[in-house]
């Protein structure tokens, strides 16, 4: 049985602490969530990491669009992972595409390496490459901890039961963290659905709206439910496996 794991996905200082008062078991740093997330400011990484106790994960992609990288952005993204490293980050989420769609496992790799010792995370690039059971097998290959996926879908909830079929072949492998558009009124459903209970998110609301400054009390609460209704469904599938 897989044990609850939530990180939340925070683009300010607020949000990043509203999460650790809530419970999150990491956050995900990044800006410019509206166009799916880049690479935080130092100024915000170094604020975060030094009023978190959590572990904190920085985002890795130097602009919006395609994960399709020159060699100018991929020196860049070199200078972002050392510069999280500097700061004392425990990890990174990262991705490179190759123009085909599939994933660039040289590069990343590349990348990977260049992380460590920090965790290193396959972020939803892997949502655009054309054939997921491949991506997956090339995903591990780079020697990424962990994969965030939203199961090839715009929705977490829609991909959840290919999510299933990716854990199921990654046996064990890599870890796989179930993402994208995931909102507190759906978490059981993913979780129940994929067998997943690593989960990632902000815990928009239904209109898309993201909790920010003036809303920490309101964000806390969400990833405190969250947990709580994480932690309850777990114990209910406990409870249902026969005694050997």
């Amino acid at each position: 049985m897989h044990t609850v794991f939530f990180e939340l996905c925070a683009q300010s200082l607020d949000a990043a602490v509203a999460g650790q008062a809530g419970g999150a078991d990491r956050i995900e740093l990044c800006t410019d969530l509206a166009c799916g997330g880049v690479t935080p400011s130092g100024n915000l990484t170094a604020s975060v990491l030094g009023a978190l106790t959590i572990p904190v994960h920085i985002l890795i992609r130097p602009r919006a669009g395609s994960f399709v990288f020159s060699a100018d952005e991929l020196d860049k993204m070199r200078r972002q992972i050392c510069g999280a490293k500097r700061a004392g980050a425990s990890g990174v989420a990262l991705g490179v595409l190759l123009p085909d769609g599939q994933v660039d496992v040289e590069r990343s790799r590349a990348l990977v390496e260049l992380a460590r010792p920090m965790a290193v995370t396959f972020h939803r690039a892997f949502d655009e490459a054309g054939d997921l059971s491949t991506a997956l097998e090339s995903v591990i290959r780079t020697g990424a901890d962990s994969l965030l996926t939203s199961g090839g879908e715009a929705d977490v909830l829609n991909g959840a039961e290919r999510i299933a079929a990716l854990q199921k072949q990654a046996a064990g492998r890599i870890a796989i963290i179930a993402g994208g558009g995931l909102r507190l009124e759906n978490v059981v459903d993913v979780a129940r659905r994929s067998g997943v209970f690593s989960l990632h998110g902000s815990l928009s609301r239904r209109n898309g709206h993201v909790p920010h400054r003036g809303s920490n009390n309101s964000l806390a609460a969400d990833v405190r439910r969250a947990m709580e209704l994480l932690h309850q469904l777990r114990r209910e599938q406990q409870a249902t496996v026969p005694a050997i």
